[in-house]
């Protein structure tokens, strides 16, 4: 048993550790930087320890920084959350060599499935569908790029081998745009993740992007949560996940389930994990990636299935069994989650800022998760993701209504926040209808809006 974590994030999933912590009679220790001092995360905490000014790389990103926290302080273990270092192999195993128990997969696992190509190529030789792509340990030149491309068919999309979170991609619908975008994909992983090596994906139009949760213990035990949908994206990075999926049968989800454990199986993965899928307007359904962390969106996998899945990461972490079989796990009702960001949806860029007014709506079936309060300055520095409303209620119809309700409701001043565009896509009759794929937010882009205006301009005009 854990006597003291050290929970090396920031923001909402920190305070989601801690919680987790308090439950598990676990004491906590949170790291922050110096623009991170008056943050919830560190006055929620048993104890705390500056490491490092504000840039990531000087603070949340620093490894010797946050392991000398540990050791000083007497922690146990370590819990990465999502971002930052959660899916840095080298992170995980320096964890490991201090003494220090990271809580997530073996560091092995985390650089196995990071590399892309890599994990494409296990699990087309384990029998899980994959999308037609780069042969070999992926490409870091335009003219490797424009051949893989010509032989895929385009579109393609580009994608970092060692990336995520959307960093790093983009579409390619002709050579002419490859040649252009793949420099600029590559430079943006070069940023990120300090890797040149891109591989290329053929692009599957009208997709949904549908992703599993795995739990697996360190006894060779696996199981599945069921899914999420997480289609509604905008510049590859979710906006709004749910649970169930919409379009998904009893007959596809347990397919795709059994697809999603043999995944975690092939490789001997432990402790939680998320295996992506896209499925293709056939029902068709390829593997896209393993996110081997907890994952922004668990809550609604949570509230679904009535499974911690953070006391269930420490649990395993401290090497205890998983209490259940795939046949125990029940599914009640449905799910969503809206991101709520700190951001001017119109303009497209991050508004941090001073907090005004933070009125969090509440009721049966509503739980916010957030670092907010009144006089809490929004940093620059980091992700504009400020809180997670996440509804459930028995059925899609009623979570979508109880959606609208709290969003209403939500009040956050002094900071423009992505709550308008949450209500736009609530009042979509596609959306409600749960027709949508990955493309879907393109008509909410800034430039559409303004297109159109013109165009009615003009006809009035006439």
């Amino acid at each position: 048993m854990f006597k003291k974590l050290l929970v090396a994030n920031r923001g909402t999933i920190a305070i989601r550790i801690i919680r987790a912590c308090r439950e598990l009679g676990i004491s906590t220790v949170a790291i922050y930087s110096t623009a991170d001092k008056e943050a919830l995360h560190v006055r929620m905490a048993d104890e705390s320890v500056c490491i490092g000014p504000p840039a990531a790389e000087d603070s949340y990103l620093n490894i010797p920084s946050i392991l000398s926290a540990g050791l000083t302080y007497g922690a146990d273990a370590v819990h990465p959350g999502y971002g930052f270092l959660s899916e840095n192999g080298d992170f995980a195993e320096a964890c490991q060599r201090s003494g220090l128990q990271f809580v997530g997969p073996r560091a092995r696992h985390i650089r196995l499935m990071g590399d892309k190509p890599r994990a494409r190529r296990i699990m087309k030789r384990a029998g899980v569908p994959v999308l037609p792509g780069s042969e070999g340990k992926g490409v870091t030149e335009v003219r490797d790029a424009l051949a893989d491309g010509e032989r895929l068919g385009f579109p393609v999309l580009i994608k970092a081998a060692a990336g995520g979170g959307g960093k790093g991609m983009r579409i390619a619908h002709d050579a002419k745009e490859l040649e252009r975008l793949f420099p600029i994909a590559r430079g943006e992983s070069e940023a990120a993740f300090s890797s040149r090596t891109m591989y290329l994906e053929k692009y599957l139009e009208r997709a949904r992007h549908v992703e599993f949760q795995i739990l697996a213990d360190s006894h060779r035990s696996v199981v599945h949560l069921g899914e999420r949908d997480c289609s509604i994206q905008r510049r590859h990075q979710k906006v709004i996940e749910e649970s169930p999926c919409p379009v998904l049968t009893a007959r596809m989800r347990e397919k795709m389930g059994k697809a999603a454990v043999r995944a975690a199986e092939v490789v001997g993965y432990s402790n939680v994990g998320t295996v992506e899928f896209l499925l293709g307007p056939d029902n068709e359904f390829y593997f896209i990636e393993m996110n081997t962390r907890i994952q922004v969106e668990h809550g609604v996998t949570e509230m679904v299935t009535s499974t911690d899945l953070v006391k269930e990461s420490i649990r395993m972490a401290m090497g205890e069994a998983l209490g259940f079989k795939q046949r125990n796990v029940e599914f009640r009702g449905a799910s969503i989650e809206f991101r709520v960001y700190a951001e001017d949806p119109v303009r497209n860029i991050p508004s941090p800022g001073l907090v005004s007014n933070h009125h969090p709506p509440g009721g049966l079936g509503v739980r916010v998760e957030t670092a907010l309060y009144d006089g809490y300055r929004v940093p620059v520095h980091y992700d504009p993701l400020v809180a997670k409303l996440i509804v459930h209620a028995e059925t899609r119809e009623l979570a979508l209504a109880r959606a609208r309700a709290a969003l209403r409701e939500y009040v956050i001043d002094g900071i423009k926040t992505n709550i308008p565009l949450h209500l736009k896509i609530l009042h979509d009759p596609d959306f409600i209808r749960g027709d949508f794929s990955t493309s879907f937010l393109t008509r909410y882009q800034p430039e559409t809006h303004a297109n159109a205006e013109r165009t009615a301009a003009d006809s009035r005009a006439t």
